[in-house]
């Protein structure tokens, strides 16, 4: 009963409550799990602070496991933005206010020397996925230091409540460096180490030492994801131990193949090729360049020209406006391949007008850029224009979709990366895409696990764009969808999964053999049911 993994509350049966001395400890009534479902969820929804539903969501994972996932899977769509963005933001902002129970490992500068120790603290033996983040970037929200743990304990509930990766396999881990965070510092219930972050090679070695214990303790196919680190971390990590360890970046990698898959949906509706459109991007930081990036590859594997030549229809614009080639002396070096010809120009509706794009992305994380007249300048020059803002959480989007649909008179297809509600248009209503990273990394994730896969390729990125991309029907269209319902994700995540392993196999990558003749169907055999399981 007190083991969250075996708890089942008033579900235990009669025989149960005997044959494990239970009886009296509980009260006498037995209760189905569904009836607890709907006691639960009448619960949650009479909390209307979104932090308090939050809390209770996380109260239940740390009490009754089966059950916290029986009812995220059943009411995904309602309880997705309580257990991840947007509510995560703000219970990272308030994580050592609301701490209680610990969940996940936190490794700090108190650990060097000792982090494959520390991993063997933790009480499961196998582990197949970790997500891990250092809190310097969380969301839109900036350095919340040890706080960050929200993300990674977030992120896996999604791994196993979408991708069916089992609970026992996941591992959320802190990596405490110290924050630049002055509030927290001052703050007496901040829960890490109150120091200015470490930089340089302090903060490479522990790294180093955390990837290379992490190989040791767990193996060659542990897929470690990187969530929420610094621009300059980010791309460096990845490039770092890419080669080495079996590793992925959701900010960089996960975010670009969910917008690919929009694009490649949102083309029914658009018409043309990907190489037929020209994209202004507003942010160039880790999602920005990441999702320019997969673009660029997707049309170079259609019209089989080199990727330098497909980026010259892809312009990003920076805090110090359009990267151009006159900036390359100064521009990080992620940017230096998206510095194009073409004369300075500051601010995002200078650009738009003298660019002309039919795709406008963004995601710098500021709300509010996508302005009255960016939109209607759009809408201007293109009977359908796709506006994707995608900066996380829903303050920090650059526009709402009642802003998208009315400035472009109903004509502009949008998507956002936290969710907005339907919105009705001169009697049409539509439908707001999301486009949230949690199409794609849970089976992503699955996918790999399934392959046994030592590394990560851009080949399966392409594979689960793909993948999400063709689950969109008509039915969808119509109402201006560029994704599917996520009250399907289990399914979706089943067949990416498929995909993403066929491909593994196909490049040799896979160490599961033989592979499956049905990906699809074993894919779906190996999810984690939530269902209780008897104990007789």
């Amino acid at each position: 009963m007190r083991d969250p993994r075996y708890n089942k509350g008033l579900a235990f049966t009669e025989k149960e409550r005997d044959a494990h001395y239970l009886r009296g400890l509980l009260p006498p009534i037995v209760l189905s799990q569904e009836l607890q479902e709907k006691k639960m969820m009448n619960l949650i929804r009479q909390y209307e602070v979104p932090l308090h539903r939050y809390m209770a969501m996380i109260g239940l994972q740390e009490t009754n496991e089966r059950l916290f996932y029986k009812l995220l899977i059943d009411n995904v769509e309602e309880l997705l933005p309580v257990v991840y963005t947007p509510t995560v933001g703000e219970a990272c902002q308030k994580y050592g206010s609301i701490f209680r129970h610990s969940q996940g490992l936190y490794i700090s500068l108190k650990e060097k020397g000792k982090i494959l120790e520390t991993l063997k603290n933790w009480p499961e033996r196998t582990v197949q996925v970790i997500v891990v983040t250092d809190g310097e970037r969380i969301l839109g929200l900036g350095d919340l230091g040890c706080q960050g743990m929200g993300i990674p304990v977030g992120k896996l509930a999604l791994y196993t409540a979408l991708g069916g990766v089992r609970p026992s396999l996941c591992l959320p881990i802190t990596i405490d460096v110290g924050t630049n965070n002055e509030k927290l510092l001052n703050d007496e219930f901040y829960i890490g180490l109150r120091q200015k972050r470490a930089t340089g090679e302090e903060y490479n070695e522990l790294l180093q030492e955390f990837m290379y214990a992490v190989k040791q303790n767990y193996g060659e196919k542990v897929l470690i994801q990187f969530e929420d680190f610094a621009n300059h971390n980010a791309f460096e990590l990845l490039a770092r131990y890419s080669s080495s360890h079996l590793v992925f970046n959701d900010d960089i990698q996960g975010t670009a193949a969910v917008v690919l898959a929009g694009l490649l949906s949102a083309l029914r509706l658009l018409g043309g090729t990907l190489a037929d459109h020209k994209f202004l991007f507003l942010g160039a930081g880790e999602a920005g360049t990441g999702i320019a990036d997969l673009i660029a590859l997707e049309i170079s594997e259609q019209n089989g020209k080199p990727i330098e030549e497909n980026r010259k229809n892809i312009w990003l614009v920076d805090s110090k406006g359009l990267i151009v080639s006159s900036r390359k002396e100064s521009l990080q070096d992620f940017k230096k391949p998206w510095a194009h010809e073409h004369e300075p120009i500051t601010g995002l509706i200078n650009a738009v007008k003298a660019i002309k794009p039919t795709i406008l992305i963004g995601t710098s994380g500021v709300g509010k850029q996508f302005t009255k007249e960016v939109v209607e300048d759009m809408a201007s020059f293109n009977k359908t224009p796709l506006i994707m803002a995608l900066s996380n959480p829903t303050s920090q989007a650059e526009c709402t979709a009642e802003e998208a649909y009315t400035w472009s008179e109903g004509r502009a297809i949008f998507a956002s990366g936290s969710p907005f509600d339907p919105f009705e248009y001169e009697g049409k209503t539509f439908v707001p895409g999301q486009a949230n990273n949690a199409y794609i990394f849970p089976g992503f994730g699955l996918g790999v696990i399934m392959a046994g896969s030592i590394r990560v390729h851009n080949g399966m990125l392409l594979a689960a764009s793909k993948a999400l991309a063709s689950q969109v029907t008509e039915e969808h269209y119509e109402k201006g969808m560029i994704y599917p319902p996520l009250t399907n994700i289990r399914k979706i995540s089943a067949n990416i999964a498929a995909k993403v392993a066929a491909k593994a196999y196909e490049l040799g990558l896979a160490s599961h053999l033989p592979q499956p003749e049905d990906l699809v169907e074993s894919a779906e055999k190996c999810m984690y049911s939530p269902v209780y399981r008897s104990y007789l």
